[in-house]
């Protein structure tokens, strides 16, 4: 039997997204245990949180995506093995990297009301959405840095710190729900106020330890630049990645903009349809958080293998993550199929609402085949420099998604399974498109 990984490139993959992948796996478990928390105490809680974490995601993806220039750049520089080539990309995208999320901090905090108004979020819902999104908008503050810093580990191949990370954010996090969420030790029950609080702090203690991390142990980050370069950093560069970047943002955005208005059809059908919907793509975020580590290593090593120009690197790295990502998605599926009650109970008591979500919840990790062949093709196409057919595939991808789900819900009448259907379609047809992209893809 073959040694699994007995090439350096599969190292170095594993190297790059394991720690990615246990810090997001331990993050998964606190967000599982607290939307356990609050659905079990009040399925309109789940459908407040569905309602909130839909655009305030798309805003603070658009923020990290455009850092995807910058990781393209810095990785082709480590291939040409041009490392003040790569610092100087680093530089000036970790200082100009805070503006656009700091404006976004003074939107979310004053503005949200005009966003789930549109959404179509109900009365009942309106006071929950606005009291989680004001406690939770402080995040944007400290965005910019997670994201050029996040570029930074990747991109110098040392993402270990990020385990820890995961842990003590993830364990405060969790701590603080309970404290907060239940009245616990004297404190007020705060209720979904509580998780969103939780929350916040949880994330600005994982950003001191990140910090810390950044300092104490610089000279593991072959990438990073020192103080006084960051400081004289020029404009240009940041320009030049954002170029880059801004197709993956918009790629994000408009993924984000479909889900949003798949969210605003759910909330024409009932005020649980939303409620629903977050539950079960909850159990997907577990196994996408895995593929979605391949994906950022894959990323990194492509475009290293591009700035190398070694076109049988670069397909064997994205051939390996593939192989590796339907692994986890067969895994899933297996394990929904047989288990699904038991998985959707862990979200809610309500039996009926458990025995609606089933075909779900199957659904949604059949699903992942397709997404998993879009995270890790996209990755390979945008490693190589690449990022405008992202893009343009996923423009195609939120019209077809958004049209199918209208026409299944309102003129077919299938309810929430034509949502469903509607998404199995579009990731399907979109992962089978973008192999015909990264098979021709020559250098």
């Amino acid at each position: 039997m073959k040694p699994l990984f007995k090439t350096e490139y599969k190292n170095k993959l594993v190297k790059i997204f394991v720690p990615i992948m246990l810090s997001n796996l331990i993050s998964q478990v606190q967000m599982f245990i607290d939307r356990i928390f609050l659905g079990r105490m009040n399925i309109l809680y789940m459908s407040a949180v569905g309602n909130v974490t839909a655009p305030i995601w798309t805003t603070m993806s658009f923020v990290m995506s455009l850092s995807i220039g910058a990781s393209i750049l810095i990785s082709q520089s480590v291939g040409e093995k041009n490392l003040d080539k790569a610092k100087e990309f680093a530089a000036s995208m970790i200082k100009y990297s805070n503006v656009l999320p700091v404006l976004l901090f003074f939107f979310w905090m004053f503005c949200s009301p005009l966003v789930f108004r549109l959404m179509g979020v109900s009365p009942a819902v309106m006071d929950l959405c606005v009291t989680y999104t004001r406690i939770y908008s402080p995040i944007f503050l400290i965005l910019g840095l997670y994201a050029s810093y996040g570029v930074v580990f990747q991109t110098s191949n040392f993402t270990k710190p990020l385990v820890t990370y995961g842990i003590l954010r993830s364990v405060l996090n969790i701590f603080l729900d309970y404290v907060l969420i239940f009245g616990k030790f004297g404190f007020p029950r705060m209720e979904i106020a509580g998780a969103a609080l939780g929350t916040t702090i949880a994330e600005y203690a994982g950003a001191l330890y990140l910090l810390y991390i950044t300092i104490s142990k610089r000279d593991k980050f072959f990438t990073s630049p020192g103080l006084k370069t960051i400081l004289k950093a020029k404009l240009v560069p940041y320009i030049t990645s954002v170029k880059l970047g801004v197709p993956t943002a918009c790629e994000d955005l408009l993924w984000n903009a479909g889900n949003l208005c798949i969210i605003r059809i759910l909330n024409t059908i009932n005020e649980m349809a939303a409620g629903i919907y977050s539950m079960v793509f909850t159990v997907e975020l577990l196994f996408v958080v895995i593929i979605g580590a391949i994906g950022n290593g894959t990323l990194t090593l492509t475009g290293e293998a591009t700035g190398a120009k070694d076109h049988k690197l670069y397909r064997n790295v994205v051939k390996t993550a593939i192989q590796w990502s339907f692994i986890v998605c067969a895994a899933a599926l297996i394990f929904v199929s047989i288990f699904p009650r038991f998985t959707l109970s862990l979200f809610t008591t309500d039996k009926e609402v458990i025995e609606m979500s089933v075909v779900f919840v199957i659904i949604v990790a059949a699903n992942l085949f397709g997404k998993s062949g879009n995270i890790i093709l996209g990755s390979g196409i945008r490693g190589y420099g690449d990022t405008k057919w992202m893009l343009f595939t996923q423009g195609l991808g939120t019209v077809g998604v958004v049209a199918i789900a209208a026409l299944c819900v309102f003129v077919f009448k299938l309810g929430m399974l034509g949502v469903f259907i509607a998404v199995l379609c579009d990731e399907g047809s979109r992962a089978l498109i973008n192999f015909v992209r990264f098979s021709r893809i020559k250098f």
